[in-house]
């Protein structure tokens, strides 16, 4: 059996808590290290005896939100950190604001949150869940008087998700609408431009909506929302600033894949652009370089975007290209018209220089 210890000096592995008997976390010495992660592994799989468990993080994530904040947060859910080093990410509800959402890293064993003192975490992450709170009411009205739902909103960017089914017919005048709307919701802050992503209205009405008692920004940037909306090709529509603002009649679209869709587009579009090559460069490589595929104005079905080769291979080396052609083709890869020749992208092996497109 190993030795057990309570924290020392020396090398130490964090162990998690027994299920039974509400002991503390236990250590393992460096001796029982590697036994202790083999019985970590195991308990993932089988249990091993002990269970990591949230229990003690939220309840004690409960008596600071008593202490510091009685009456206003409410713990939703706490979940383990991965990788774990110690306490869990405690969600919170506030119930004077159902927009916002509070969270923070709890660690009960040490009596810290993200290793600091709790009262100032804590008030900084309720300062914080406010005012995101606050934005994203901005950007919801801001939307919603344009006559668009924001669906969702990707946490990583705050670019939101609306449902749309843009055709040639209607693409100009429907980026020009959602810039404007851009502009709105970035009304008052210097801003170097914005994104918004669309999403067939068929897949928008499949999506899973979360529940209706979580916060609005909870359910808004669940990540079973995002992998569903993201599961089908959208598109994203970016926007330039003119002046530190929004500038809605700069818009320009292009289309985001899922990986296997995206691969196959690219394997189309190589190989097209390489028969056409290899007639003046019969050893043209054609470079796997995937540039960014932007729709052709006022369409939705003709893209162009850069394809990097070498006339010549360059002896066991990976072709990285260092020349490029403006190719424009269909959705499915085929090419549409003549490659347009840019000559010269790169020095050996050097930097990529492409010109705007």
């Amino acid at each position: 059996m190993k030795e057990q210890v309570r924290p020392s000096g020396g090398p130490e592995h964090e162990w998690g808590r027994a299920e039974m008997g509400g002991s503390p976390r236990w250590r393992t010495t460096a001796a029982g290290m590697a036994g202790a992660l083999v019985c970590a592994l195991a308990a993932a799989l089988t249990g091993c005896g002990l269970v990591t468990t949230t229990k003690e993080d939220r309840a004690y994530a409960e008596k600071l939100a008593e202490r510091y904040h009685p009456g206003v947060l409410r713990v939703i859910e706490a979940h383990t950190l991965v990788p774990h080093s110690g306490g869990s990410e405690v969600v919170f509800a506030m119930t004077d604001d159902s927009d916002a959402v509070v969270r923070m890293r709890v660690d009960a064993e040490a009596g810290t949150c993200n290793t600091h003192d709790c009262r100032d975490v804590m008030d900084e992450a309720v300062e914080r869940g406010r005012r995101e709170a606050a934005a994203l009411r901005v950007l919801l009205g801001a939307f919603r008087r344009c006559g668009h739902e924001v669906i969702a909103v990707d946490p990583r960017t705050g670019a939101p998700w609306i449902a749309a089914a843009p055709t040639n017919a209607t693409v100009s005048g429907l980026l020009k609408d959602i810039g404007a709307c851009a502009r709105r919701w970035k009304e008052g802050a210097e801003v170097k431009g914005a994104s918004v992503n669309l999403v067939s209205p068929a897949v928008a009405e499949k999506r899973p909506t979360g529940e209706k008692s979580q916060p609005t920004a909870m359910r808004l940037s669940a990540t079973p929302l995002l992998a569903a909306l993201g599961s089908h090709a959208y598109y994203s529509a970016g926007y330039a600033a003119k002046d530190g603002r929004v500038d809605p009649a700069s818009g320009s679209a292009r289309i985001v894949r899922p990986f296997a869709e995206r691969q196959k587009f690219a394997t189309a579009v190589h190989s097209a652009v390489a028969d056409r090559l290899r007639a003046a460069h019969p050893r043209v490589q054609v470079s796997d370089y995937e540039w960014i595929w932007r729709l052709e104005p006022g369409t939705v079905d003709r893209l162009t975007g850069y394809v990097l080769y070498c006339e010549e291979p360059d002896g066991d080396l990976e072709c990285l290209g260092d020349r490029a052609v403006l190719a424009t083709t269909d959705l499915d890869g085929g090419l549409l018209g003549e490659l347009r020749e840019i000559g010269k992208v790169r020095e050996g092996r050097g930097p990529l220089r492409l010109p705007p497109m």
